[in-house]
């Protein structure tokens, strides 16, 4: 099929319909820089490189889909929040976002430490060598094998999410003669500007000991009477994909309100207090996220005013940036199979993939962008909606977006800032494979999550 045989769906922006997207770009090929990994270019050639390798050598080694991850990206990002909040605080990278054994052993190189949220999640982390004392175990409902598993290992700290899981966590630590270090996690009542699957300080919702109503009180008392049990802060998360930081102001002012009352009651000043991650990133050339020293600067300035106001000594800061580091780090390669065009609509552009590696435009209507990749182009800009291969209307990767007019099948195209909850929450919905992740730096690309086969689907169907 030559690359002008179908015909065109709508091009000029007077003419388009109603949707979530913005004037055409004045240049189609350029890539901007916010929503790109730091090595990714186009080429010369008009093909796009990332860490020196070209996106269709990529595809060729590797098939497609695949997210593609800048490693000297993510070490860079990883040192940026390192460097930012020094030595008299702690960075945990949020392993939800997306781990593996190599992200892990990139995380103990850099000096950060890790948050993970599950029995799975704590086995990567420490099969691929981070100390247990560098790790932070989270979640809503730990299993008793999990946190067995957890106090044995010597993780750092637990973060207490109930009052069930106080005096769980406290009988387990006691039977295996150990003091565990925990903090309890509260919500504070903030409502932070984002979507609601993923706003986590409000009170109508699953995580955490309310503040409101005295609870997260109560929960200290018991805390501070159990012998298994170390307490050591207070752990708030306010939610996720967040630019405004007036939510953490409030937040930090009502945790500082409860280690005050803390202090009055008991007559101790804990030593710490977790403030979260949640800060957002660029996924499209309208966000406008903030650099992680200027994020460093206010949470601490926040803090010890606060403190101050209190008479409070300034306790330890800790952040967990997951998507902050790994997002923007990754890109989704895919290859372009049926081109729809819709007169008076837009274009439909079908890819390899869909909702089974990318279930966050369903999910939460995330917005993407989108860039033809393996050649540049001249053509005139139409709207596009790019669509996966799974049975569903809603399997949709980008909403809206502009392409060339001319793009055909064959043709690449990737979507950038996939780096966060992309692999993290992939499916085999169709019995479809999940894809790769392909690690490239400085010229050389190698495998560090391969690609399932049907051999693997098969292999746990026992029936």
């Amino acid at each position: 099929m030559s690359r002008s045989a179908h015909p065109a769906g709508p091009r000029h922006a007077d003419v388009l319909p109603e949707g979530h997207y913005s004037a055409p770009p004045a240049d189609l090929n350029a890539l901007d820089p916010k929503v790109w990994a730091q090595t990714v270019e186009r080429g010369e050639d008009g093909v796009v490189t990332v860490g020196g390798i070209g996106v269709t050598q990529l595809a060729e080694e590797y098939g497609t889909p695949a997210y593609v991850l800048d490693e000297a990206d993510f070490r860079a990002r990883a040192r940026a929040w390192r460097t930012a909040f020094g030595a008299d605080a702690d960075v945990f990278y949020a392993g939800k976002a997306f781990l593996s054994r190599a992200v892990v052993r990139w995380l103990h190189e850099e000096g950060l430490n890790l948050d993970v949220c599950s029995g799975g999640e704590l086995a990567t982390a420490l099969s691929a060598g981070m100390p247990a004392d560098r790790i932070a175990f989270h979640g809503n409902n730990k299993s008793p094998e999990e946190i067995e598993r957890a106090v044995r290992a010597g993780v750092g700290r637990i973060v207490l999410d109930s009052f069930q899981e106080i005096v769980r966590v406290a009988h387990i630590a006691q039977s295996l003669g150990k003091r565990q270090r925990v903090q309890i996690r509260i919500t504070v009542g903030v409502e932070a500007h984002t979507h609601e699957f993923i706003a986590t300080a409000h009170e109508d919702q699953k995580f955490g000991i309310p503040l409101a109503g005295g609870h997260a009180a109560e929960a200290v008392r018991r805390a501070l009477q159990l012998d298994g049990l170390e307490l050591i802060g207070i752990h708030s998360h306010i939610g996720s994909q967040i630019f405004d930081m007036s939510g953490f102001e409030v937040a930090a002012h009502r945790v500082v309100g409860l280690l005050k009352d803390i202090r009055d009651e008991h007559g101790i000043e804990l030593p710490e207090i977790d403030l979260g991650g949640g800060l957002g990133i660029a996924y499209t050339s309208d966000d406008d996220p903030r650099e992680p020293h200027e994020i460093a600067k206010a949470l601490t300035e926040i803090v010890t005013r606060e403190c101050e106001s209190a008479k409070l000594r300034t306790p330890r800061i800790s952040v967990e940036p997951g998507r902050a580091i790994v997002g923007p780090t990754a890109f989704t390669l895919y290859e372009v199979g049926t081109v729809k065009p819709l007169d008076g609509l837009r274009t439909y552009v079908s890819v390899d993939g869909g909702m089974s590696d990318n279930i966050r435009t369903a999910l939460y209507d995330a917005e993407y962008t989108v860039a033809l990749v393996s050649r540049a182009s001249d053509a005139e800009p139409m709207l596009v909606r790019v669509v996966g291969k799974h049975c569903e209307s809603g399997d949709i990767v980008v909403k809206d977006a502009f392409l060339p007019g001319d793009l055909a099948p064959g043709d690449l195209i990737a979507v950038p800032a996939t780096g966060a909850y992309c692999r993290s929450m992939a499916s085999n919905y169709n019995h479809v494979l999940r894809p790769p992740v392909v690690a490239v730096r400085g010229g050389e690309a190698r495998v560090v999550v391969r690609r399932e086969t049907e051999e693997d689907l098969l292999r746990l169907d026992v029936g």
